[in-house]
């Protein structure tokens, strides 16, 4: 039977590999792939290119430009929403400038690590520039697989190292001031969201998409299974990164009250709604209108804070490092504390670890250094 043009074919070759062709326009493209399933995933994506732009474009013409508006449209199928955005904005504000008229097939190493050097040169932090490295490290494979380029040049460069963060992490006794103040209600209507990151060690995002349904009350756990990021200032949820931050988490009893304390407030403000019944009040921390707090006036609302007690200013992400540091010190073991955290791999846990460490290691010497008292 004749297929038509678009439609691709799958064969099994001698040597045991899997092969797809796809014939657009005159112009043909074979992928190769160990298992049928393999190929026939490359053989979808080549397809959703085609469609995107109404022909297989020819790699001696397409620019990078030509190239990454192609890709992104078909990528949003398969990335998530905050992470196509992005790399829409890292495409826009940083690859394009400089790399946009430049022909896909003339890409090598030595261009994308002028590339990069440029962007150090010009003040672009670390994160961004790594930021501008997976984009370009996952776009161009997909090029090598679909048979526009023989290879990936962004394999042939070093990742950019990532700027050490300075975290300022507070001690045990500021952690007791700043939780007394939101016991007695001085931190405002996110002080119980704080207290709980302080209790869970969670990340903000899988706080803001907790719902009650999740808390097991007797237990005293609550159980991770989503999360909230902002993309285009709007709130949407979705699964954690990884298998690893779907998980159980226990909570002392402080951090208990926490969320009794929110529950009580949420009450409140949902007796006083217009729109009580909205599915927004299913969620634990909420603003008085049920909808998810945004982001950024959580993370003013902290700094407020710790100026207010008379704490270091730190970044709401450095409730979730404290709270793992504390646990660290307290000689919780490194796999028990992976789990906690959702880390998928222990390199992040051992980091916390590392600095937990350190802060023993100068008490230790402190503590030497009043024998000569």
């Amino acid at each position: 039977m004749k297929r038509s043009s678009g439609e691709g074919t799958i064969c099994k070759r001698a040597d045991g590999r899997w092969a797809a062709a796809l014939a657009v326009g005159g112009r043909r493209i074979w992928v190769y792939g160990k298992t049928r399933q393999e190929v026939a995933e490359k053989l979808r994506r080549l397809q959703g290119l085609a469609q995107s732009a109404g022909y297989l474009p020819e790699p001696g013409k397409l620019t990078l430009r030509d190239y990454l508006t192609l890709w992104l449209e078909q990528a949003g199928q398969r990335l998530r929403p905050k992470t196509l955005e992005t790399y829409e904005q890292v495409t826009q504000s940083f690859i394009l400038p400089h790399l946009g008229t430049t022909k896909l097939t003339r890409l090598s190493g030595l261009v994308l690590a002028s590339f990069f050097t440029k962007l150090a040169k010009d003040g672009i932090s670390p994160f961004r520039q790594r930021q501008a490295f997976a984009l370009l490290h996952k776009a161009l494979g997909d090029a090598v697989r679909w048979g526009l380029i023989p290879h990936n040049p962004a394999s042939t460069i070093d990742r950019p190292k990532p700027k050490p963060a300075k975290r300022t992490i507070w001690t045990a006794e500021q952690t007791a001031t700043f939780l007394q103040a939101v016991e007695v209600g001085q931190c405002g209507r996110y002080g119980d969201l704080f207290a709980f990151l302080l209790a869970s060690g969670c990340r903000l995002g899988e706080a803001l998409g907790l719902r009650w349904s999740d808390v097991n009350w007797q237990a005293g756990v609550v159980r991770i299974e989503r999360q909230i990021t902002e993309v285009r200032g709007k709130p949407v949820e979705g699964r954690p990164k990884s298998e690893a931050g779907v998980r159980t988490i226990a909570l002392p009893h402080w951090g208990l009250q926490s969320l009794e304390r929110q529950k009580s407030r949420a009450r409140q403000w949902q007796m006083r709604s217009d729109n009580p019944f909205a599915s927004g009040w299913q969620r634990c921390f909420v603003t008085e209108a049920g909808t998810v707090p945004e982001m950024t006036n959580v993370r003013r609302a902290l700094l407020s804070i710790c100026q207010h007690l008379g704490l270091p200013p730190v970044r709401v992400h450095d409730l979730r490092h404290i709270s793992l540091s504390l646990l660290a010190s307290a000689g919780v073991p490194v796999k028990e504390l992976q789990q906690r955290a959702g880390h998928s791999t222990p390199t992040l846990t051992m980091q916390v670890y590392l600095h937990a460490a350190e802060d023993g290691d100068l008490r230790a010497a402190q503590a030497l250094e009043r024998l000569r008292r």
